[in-house]
Order: structure tokens, then C-alpha cells, then sequence
């Protein structure tokens, strides 16, 4: 038995990553954003977060700037 019939391509590549953020393990092709477009053959060139929690992230992200920015719009001078 040699070398190849022993080893497939898909043992060589990762199916599946585990999430940075909610820990779940998912299928890297499907639940994780390309990050490098020119290397879409290897795993590194996804991101370690899933594609879910990256949107929740984000939007947090958006909801705390519109928060603060209300905060300043509505900043007024004491009044001594």
C-alpha cells in the first residue's frame, strides 16, 4: 500500500474550523469568510471567526457608535 492510497487530499485539508468566538465547530467552506482571495485553495485564508458571529459583532459594533454619537450631539455646556 503506498503513500497515496493511504493519504487522501482530504486528509491534507481542513473540513472544519472551530469559531474564535461562539466555539461551535463549523464547515470552513460554508460558515467562514474568505479573507485572502488569492489563496482560496488553503485553509489559512479564512477567518477564525464564523460568518454569524462576525455579523452580530459588527452590528454591536454599529449600535455602540450610534449610541456615543447621540451622546455627543446631545452634549450641551454647564450652565455656571
Amino acid at each position: 500500500m503506498s503513500l497515496d492510497e493511504e493519504f487522501g487530499l482530504e486528509h491534507l485539508l481542513f473540513k472544519q474550523r472551530t469559531c474564535r468566538s461562539c466555539g461551535v465547530k463549523k464547515s470552513l467552506m460554508d460558515d467562514f469568510y474568505l479573507t485572502r482571495k488569492n489563496r482560496a485553495t488553503f485553509s489559512s485564508a479564512y477567518s477564525y471567526e464564523c460568518k454569524t458571529c462576525t455579523i452580530k459583532r459588527i452590528t454591536n459594533k454599529r449600535q455602540q457608535r450610534k449610541e456615543c454619537q447621540l451622546e455627543i450631539e446631545n452634549w450641551h455646556y454647564p450652565d455656571w
